[in-house]
């Protein structure tokens, strides 16, 4: 099969396709013959050396996936071979095929392409994780997103907006990613180049927020600190602004401030397959429906994969760029199960 490669730490020049046997799913997996596979910040991360796989994990990058079943190993009985599904992979994606725990597998929502579901899994596990679980959202709350066109921002916006009725605020870079985030939901949208957080204030009024998902941290981090109401939750998916910032922890205290973060990555399968049916449950009705939707910024043929990662790099995207492995049915709608 083929594979993308990191032949050293740099920049998208540095991934190459080379031939690899096809991986064999042991007890509790599946193989997933790939048709889509997202492309996502963690993969350039991993490139630039800066965000190694966990131990015992394949140094393939690529994260979330759609494709078929092709094999199932033992003790595996909720899926069969030929079941299309999306999934979020611990790595491997770029392949033709790729090994994946069974209780990480979703179906695909009905009338989604196999492109638009390899655009699901990472951003939505990343979002629900953190806004859902960590940051304890609740029917009513302020959140506030950075990066509000990236495709975990997009999915927290919905999610806030959709699921709890939150008032939704947002940065992005640039007039046409903050149309975006209006767009999808949010009722503002900010520079974060600017003075953002005392805009936001005088937006609300002088009040601050209840929850902030944020992935920079580094300077900006008692800013956003500043911005929280009492018992306000500030969650970390990242920390490309910095890995170190000076807080005033007596305002964390007083304030009984939460700063917590996540990585999902080196979390159990049990975690993520718990994740997944919430997901199934809660999410995929309102992407069939319509109310939640994905946006894909570019598809791109897998033998391009330099081109999709430049793309990130530049940081220009709009929603997602996935690779199209198998460009024969890519773009079509796969049937489910039950509707044979």
């Amino acid at each position: 099969m083929r594979v993308v490669e990191i032949a050293r730490p740099g920049g998208p020049e540095v991934l190459r396709i080379v031939e690899r046997d096809i991986p064999q799913p042991r007890a509790g997996e599946v193989l997933i013959r790939v048709v889509a596979a997202g492309v996502n910040r963690p993969d350039i991360q991993q490139r630039r050396g800066l965000y190694p796989p966990p131990p015992g994990t394949t140094p393939i990058p690529g994260l979330d996936i759609a494709g078929l079943v092709h094999a199932v190993g033992g003790g595996v009985a909720d899926l069969a071979v030929g079941d299309p599904v999306c999934a979020l992979a611990n790595g491997g994606g770029y392949a033709d095929y790729c090994v994946v725990p069974a209780v990480q597998c979703m179906t695909v929502p009905r009338g989604l392409t196999f492109i638009e579901a390899a655009s699901l899994p990472e951003v939505f596990f990343t979002a629900w994780n953190n806004i859902v679980w960590l940051a304890r959202i609740g029917r009513g709350d302020t959140l506030l997103v950075h990066g509000g066109t990236s495709g975990v921002g997009m999915a927290a916006i919905q999610i806030g907006r959709q699921l709890f009725d939150a008032r939704v605020l947002a940065t992005a870079g640039s007039a046409q990613k903050r149309a975006v985030c209006l767009e999808v939901g949010a009722e503002a949208a900010f520079d974060y180049r600017d003075a953002w957080d005392v805009q936001i204030r005088e937006h609300l009024a002088r009040r601050g927020v209840d929850i902030i998902l944020d992935g920079q941290a580094g300077p900006a981090t008692q800013r956003q600190l500043d911005l929280l109401n009492e018992d306000g939750r500030l969650v970390f998916i990242a920390s490309h602004q910095g890995e170190f910032a000076e807080i005033n922890m007596r305002q964390v205290v007083r304030r009984r401030l939460t700063v917590t973060g996540s990585t999902l990555r080196p979390r159990p399968a049990e975690y993520k397959g718990q994740l997944a049916r919430t997901l199934e449950e809660q999410v995929w009705p309102l992407l069939e429906n319509g109310r939640i939707a994905t946006r894909i910024h570019a598809a791109v043929p897998f033998e391009e994969v330099a081109t999709a990662h430049a793309l990130l790099d530049a940081n220009l995207q709009i929603g997602k760029v996935v690779l199209t492995v198998d460009a024969t049915c890519a773009d079509t709608v796969p049937r489910p199960r039950d509707a044979e």
